[in-house]
């Protein structure tokens, strides 16, 4: 472009040392494809963070499980917390996960082989 430009003006005695451009008028068919990019290129980095997101929380989570399998009194803990949690939303049912063992103890002398059958 400078060289156009002096081409044009050396003759008067005139060097252009700088030029601006104030304003570019591009077609609409560039402004939509740069648009376009600039949306795949914004959606690429939010698909990136949602990805790192769950990776981090699913190490969260499996830090989380190993401690609370290595403890029986974690793990009980966490099964109060979650039967607080349920409590609180006031649903109508709540089920309460009782081992057989229990129920095996609770049973009457007469019925063990009835129950055998149901519970195992």
């Amino acid at each position: 472009m400078e060289v156009h430009l002096d081409e044009g003006t050396s003759s008067w005695g005139i060097k252009v040392e700088r030029v601006e451009i104030t304003d570019v008028r591009l077609p609409q068919s560039m402004q939509r494809s740069m648009a376009a990019e600039a949306e795949a290129s914004r959606e690429a980095r939010a698909k990136v963070i949602a990805a790192e997101g769950e990776q981090k929380a699913s190490r969260q989570l499996k830090e989380a499980a190993d401690v609370i399998s290595s403890s029986p009194v974690a793990l009980q803990l966490r099964y109060l917390q979650t039967l607080t949690h349920i409590a609180a939303e006031k649903n109508s049912t709540i089920v309460f996960p009782i081992p057989v063992e229990l129920l095996n103890l609770v049973r009457p002398q007469g019925r063990s082989n009835r129950m055998n059958e149901i519970f195992t």
